[in-house]
């Protein structure tokens, strides 16, 4: 484990994660670029997050059982080349319905990014020393959804727009592509005759009770947390008048609250245990987004989705240990379906919340993203303790 190429993989593996992480996020504060340049609503704008989501929430299914029987580093190295490929053939983009194709296309490939890199992990990394590596793993994820809220603000307000930071991001996948090049040509091959089918993987993964509790709970919170995370900058440029870049800069607190709690990991497991973590974890984020349902003015947001950031991120990293855990002979395709369900509700829950925005405003999905949050960190921590 301490060995210095497998360090120096995890370490490209976390700026895979940082480029495959800012991917996710830039699109939130273009919406309201999107809806002025291409003449459309604020909810069809949405569309442009929506297809990315859905794209690499169902890619999930292929890409865990590919990586178990192929390997998973090749298949990273493999994803990473069509992000490049297909953000910038986005940047590229002259009509809306274009963007929305060539942006699922992008999703497509993202989608063997950062769960593979996890599963690489679990299959590396001893099961003792496995959450303090994802815990770091989780600094590049975290990381990479501050600099693409920021990017994506930053060139909102450019002459470049969307188009300058979808090319900046084509740059970066391909970099780290053609780095990880040694590290794929050290990983032993694959043994695909002893792989098991990936429908086989599959359904061990489903067959297994406490991994459709996990899988139920993750979806939960694609559908309430990450549907209400892409409306926040539009949420506070319509209600206080703000730049996008300031929305941006303002919506990135949110993985600034999960970097906080990558410091403070080890203690909190020790102090709280996981049922303490996920059912805080839940009610911090209901009282995040109630805060900012209730902040008379912008700069009272800030503590605000701090304590969203914080309080996901004691929820979603219990769930992503229990993740790498639950099918070991199949943990390509573990992880690829917890990320599918995660990201399959995040399209549900925005298409959901992309009408809610458009026929009543903003509040409402403030405060289901609320309550849906404390109910799932309720739910899970009660799960724990059954379960012990």
């Amino acid at each position: 484990m301490n060995d210095a190429p497998t360090q120096r993989t995890l370490l490209l593996l976390s700026f895979a994660a940082f480029f495959g992480a800012a991917a996710l996020r830039v699109c939130d504060p273009l919406l309201p670029r999107f809806a002025s340049e291409f003449a459309v609503s604020a909810g069809t704008a949405g569309q442009v997050v929506i297809g990315f989501a859905i794209a690499y929430g169902v890619l999930q299914l292929v890409f865990g059982p590919l990586g178990d029987r192929y390997g998973k580093l090749r298949l990273v190295r493999l994803a990473l080349f069509g992000c490049g490929i297909g953000s910038g053939a986005a940047a590229l983009s002259g009509h809306f319905d274009a963007l929305v194709v060539l942006r699922a296309a992008w999703g497509m490939c993202a989608a063997g990014v950062i769960p593979l890199s996890m599963a690489w992990i679990g299959d590396t990394v001893p099961y003792e020393q496995r959450q303090a590596t994802l815990a770091r793993f989780l600094t590049g994820t975290l990381s990479g959804m501050v600099a693409g809220t920021l990017l994506g603000g930053l060139f909102a307000d450019s002459a470049l727009g969307w188009r300058g930071a979808f090319g900046v991001l084509a740059a970066g996948y391909l970099a780290v592509a053609f780095a990880l090049g040694a590290a794929v040509r050290a990983e032993p091959p694959a043994d695909a005759a002893r792989a098991m089918h990936p429908l086989a993987s599959l359904a061990e993964v489903l067959r297994t009770p406490w991994a459709r509790v996990v899988l139920l709970a993750v979806a939960a919170e694609g559908v309430f947390m990450l549907s209400a995370l892409a409306f926040i900058p539009s949420y506070l440029h319509a209600r206080f008048g703000l730049s996008l870049a300031l929305t941006a800069a303002l919506a990135a607190c949110y993985a600034l609250g999960g970097l906080a709690y990558t410091a403070v990991a080890r203690r909190l497991v020790a102090r709280w245990g996981e049922q303490g973590m996920v059912w805080r974890g839940g009610w911090l984020v209901g009282a995040g987004f109630l805060g900012l349902w209730l902040a008379p003015h912008w700069a009272l947001s800030v503590p605000a989705i701090l304590l969203i950031g914080f309080g996901a991120y004691l929820f979603h990293a219990t769930l992503q240990t229990h993740a790498t855990q639950m099918a070991p002979r199949a943990r390509g395709s573990a992880v690829a379906l917890f990320a599918c369900c995660l990201f399959g509700g995040q399209a549900a829950g925005t298409s959901g919340a992309a009408a809610l925005v458009d026929h009543a405003g903003f509040v409402p999905l403030l405060l289901c993203a609320a309550v849906g949050l404390a109910a799932a960190g309720s739910a899970f921590a009660s799960a724990l303790a059954r379960r012990r």
